[in-house]
């Protein structure tokens, strides 16, 4: 995919090596002046967002997705115009977009909007929402009675052997099955898909809705989103609880580069003043938001 830039980016430059070095004392004024103003990143342009042009419910061309939304949000806080770098979030994704920069020219985006707290290739900021993995189906096919997975768990034996479970393969969902000795049950779907038309949430939205499968396992963003968009027939999604040796539930961050400790300052003070609004844009979505209660029991 070309990658196309949208505007002009900024870099804190380093104070110089030579400033590093022994300086006579009546020099220290004008030389941390000098030092200040390099440290000083230029005033920026506009909120350059990394983006997948393919990810609904996240990102989109069109700018359907949550990440734009809080992106809409944040650029209008700063006031400053969004603008978007998209590629493929399949593979390498920080370092073809984040990370990216050819030589004498500007990084193409200054942030990614959702990444798993912890996640160690960028600087991550302090969570704004926690989800988990969940359980959808149809309504009015038997399962209308499941709140839990210990529920799913607990149909009878004959109806769970014959259930088709759409998961991701390599995903949390595929470890849970194995778990629970349910393998023969799953259908696999290829998590890494070459085909740039391909989305995550066909699993719901094609396969499930059109019968071929009779549950789905997927994470919660996804489940909510698209469970909402099919309207025939009616879909429950049902949040799923992390079990030792399977964790569901991650918690979501943003992430910018190391070393640019203002900027990523000044995006947690956005994500704590606008932290109601981000609230009901996840709502809106459907995204399954949870509590540290679904974290699996500590031994």
């Amino acid at each position: 995919m070309r990658r196309d830039q949208c505007s002009t980016g900024v870099l804190g430059r380093r104070v110089p090596a030579w400033l590093r070095g022994g300086l006579a004392i009546l020099a220290l004024p004008t030389l941390m002046s000098v030092a200040m103003a390099q440290d000083k990143p230029a005033e920026r342009q506009a909120l350059r967002v990394c983006q997948d042009p393919n990810n609904l419910p996240f990102s989109n061309l069109n700018g359907e997705g949550i990440e734009n939304k809080i992106a809409e949000l944040f650029g209008k806080a700063l006031g400053l115009p969004v603008t978007y770098y998209s590629f493929p979030q399949r593979l390498a994704f920080i370092r073809n977009t984040l990370k990216f920069k050819l030589p004498d020219e500007d990084y193409p985006c200054d942030i990614v909007i959702g990444v798993p707290a912890g996640y160690d290739q960028v600087s991550v900021t302090k969570p704004y929402y926690r989800s988990t993995y969940a359980l959808v189906f149809p309504k009015g096919m038997g399962m209308d009675q499941i709140a839990s997975a210990e529920d799913f768990l607990k149909l009878d034996a004959a109806k769970l052997s014959r259930l088709r479970i759409g998961i991701y393969d390599r995903s949390p969902a595929s470890d849970w099955l194995n778990k629970h000795q349910l393998v023969e049950q799953g259908v696999p779907y290829r998590i890494m898909n070459a085909d740039p038309a391909q989305y995550p949430g066909e699993i719901i939205e094609k396969d499930l809705a059109a019968g071929k499968l009779d549950v789905a396992i997927v994470w919660g963003p996804i489940a909510g989103y698209f469970a909402q968009r099919v309207k025939t027939p009616a879909l429950a999604v049902v949040p799923m609880k992390s079990e030792p040796g399977v964790k569901f539930d991650y918690q979501m961050a943003m992430g910018v580069r190391y070393g640019e400790r203002e900027w990523k300052q000044q995006i947690e003070g956005l994500i704590e003043s606008k932290r109601p609004e981000i609230q009901a844009i996840l709502k809106e979505y459907g995204v399954p938001l949870v509590d540290a209660s679904y974290e699996a029991p500590k031994p």
